[in-house]
């Protein structure tokens, strides 16, 4: 979920899940927040590695939101990440609580999450229809966005207007979907280059439409970030604790907080996502060449 940034802190009698969304009136934040029952005090232990109190992996699925639709749904996290199997989620639960760890690629399985040679030069992608009168805003909004991070990197997006009307999870003439979604509780999720077609999905929440702080084009930066295969820049040491997503991660460029993939009420700079840093730039040339 862009904007919308799930923070999941463990106490020795309860799990608060607070979910935090960016509003445009003068940047205020308003919350909400749903406390749970949890382990209580003589049942708590410590993660050594990160000093996190420790939940068992089925406490961690209960308490992971998950993204009802009609493909089955995904769980959803670091705010905008989808995860489609109980493997996947147990993968980052472990580097959660049992892992020490080190603009930042994501890593998967030991290995940069990025794409081959030949899929960077051909990211095809189709618009639903289902956007309706804002189905043209959105294309220019993805035709901006796409451009920025060709300018910096040799990949190429390509929109494929003849699949819109079969724009779905399941189409496999195209590599991603940009998809109109409503009542999700974000404004936008993506994806990462390794996961499945069927997750493989742009989801543009209708509260788009209904703040006025970020652009389109903006959010679809940030998230066309994550489908190069970049990370939250703000999960790094240097990022606000409450901000830690895990350490899956390698770093491409020093720690940025002026990039495009750091979040603005986590001590990011770039407050309306308007432009890839220089070090976004340079990360993406460093992953997939020059353009």
């Amino acid at each position: 979920m862009f904007l919308a940034h799930i923070k999941q802190t463990i106490s020795k009698s309860q799990i608060t899940l607070t979910l935090t969304f960016l509003t445009a009136v003068v940047l205020a934040v308003s919350g909400c927040v749903m406390e749970l029952e949890g382990p209580g005090a003589e049942d708590t232990e410590y993660d050594i590695g990160t000093n996190r109190e420790w939940i068992s992996f089925e406490e961690f699925v209960a308490n992971t939101y998950k993204e009802p639709d009609q493909d089955g749904g995904v769980w959803v996290l670091d705010g905008d990440t989808p995860v489609e199997t109980l493997d996947e989620l147990y993968e980052y639960y472990e580097l959660l609580y049992f892992s020490d760890g080190a603009l930042a690629v994501h890593r998967n399985r030991g290995r940069d999450s990025k794409w081959s040679n030949s899929t960077k030069k051909n990211l095809t992608y189709c618009i639903s229809n289902n956007f309706g009168s804002r189905k043209n805003s959105v294309k220019n909004a993805m035709s901006t966005a796409t451009r920025n991070w060709e300018n910096a990197a040799n990949v190429d997006f390509k929109y494929r207007s003849s699949q819109d009307g079969n724009c779905t999870g399941s189409n496999g003439s195209v590599v991603f979907d940009v998809r109109y979604v409503s009542g999700k509780g974000y404004l936008a999720r993506a994806f990462f280059p390794h996961q499945s077609r069927r997750t493989r999905n742009i989801l543009i929440d209708a509260s788009v439409w209904r703040q006025s702080t970020y652009s389109v084009a903006g959010i679809l930066r940030h998230e066309l970030g994550h489908a190069l295969g970049f990370r939250h820049e703000h999960t790094r040491p240097q990022g606000p604790s409450s901000c830690f997503e895990d350490n899956n991660w390698r770093g491409l460029t020093s720690y940025d907080r002026n990039s495009v993939m750091h979040y603005p009420q986590c001590g990011g700079s770039n407050s309306r996502l308007s432009y890839l840093s220089s070090k976004d730039k340079s990360g993406a040339r460093s992953l997939y060449g020059a353009p």
